[in-house]
């Protein structure tokens, strides 16, 4: 299916996302040492929406980048364990909207009784789209890529919350390097620009502007 549903969110859905972000306080401000070492003046962590409205609307925020994207795609896809919850509620805000996308996860371990395998949920097959919270070395991503192509299935893209957009251990961006390594397009619902261009149109936050604007300066990419 092509992603060309409706959804509650506006057309200005990444502003929005990210005043509801610092709302929910999943995307926070002050010194947050990253995997990297470096000293990032901002922190999101999609693990904190943790209660059932939070994760309704993550979901209709994930399928309004979805349809904007353009990305084009049979399933819907959720590496364990994060991705769980992101797919299912994803799942659920297009099947509001009138269309019933089938979804899928994988288990950490290979189940040998019952159904058996890795995988939960519908047969992987056809155009698959990954969801994750967010893309830092990739590997979530190689994974899931190996495991749909091992099912006959093939992966079409990647839709994640937040792209940090700055720079790995090269010049590229990890979300970057994915999109080189596994030549398939990656949707996410705001970006580093996009939470800069929120916090000019909030006098009170200048001081986190400076913070985020001089931090994308020095490790960001284009």
């Amino acid at each position: 299916m092509k992603s060309n549903t409706t959804n509650e969110c506006t057309n200005n859905f990444r502003q929005e996302f990210i005043a509801f972000a610092i709302q929910k306080e999943v995307l926070r401000f002050g010194e947050f040492t990253t995997k990297a070492g470096r000293l990032s003046p901002y922190f999101f962590n999609a693990g904190l929406f943790n209660d059932g409205e939070s994760l309704m609307k993550l979901g209709e925020f994930y399928a309004a980048a979805i349809k904007n994207s353009g990305i084009e795609f049979d399933m819907l896809f959720g590496p364990a364990y994060k991705g769980i919850t992101l797919v299912a509620s994803i799942a659920i805000a297009f099947a509001k909207n009138g269309h019933n996308v089938p979804y899928a996860y994988n288990r950490k371990e290979a189940k040998n009784h019952g159904e058996g395998g890795v995988i939960v949920g519908s047969p992987l097959k056809g155009r698959v789209l990954i969801i994750d919270d967010v893309i830092s070395a990739g590997t979530s991503v190689r994974e899931s890529v190996e495991l749909i192509n091992k099912s006959g299935a093939s992966a079409c893209g990647v839709a994640i919350a937040i792209d940090r957009q700055e720079k790995g251990l090269g010049e590229l961006s990890a979300v970057q390097e994915v999109i080189k390594t596994n030549q398939i397009p990656v949707c996410a619902i705001a970006n580093l620009s996009d939470l800069m261009e929120y916090l000019k149109n909030q006098p009170e936050m200048a001081q986190n502007l400076h913070a985020v604007k001089s931090y994308g300066l020095k490790y960001g990419v284009d």
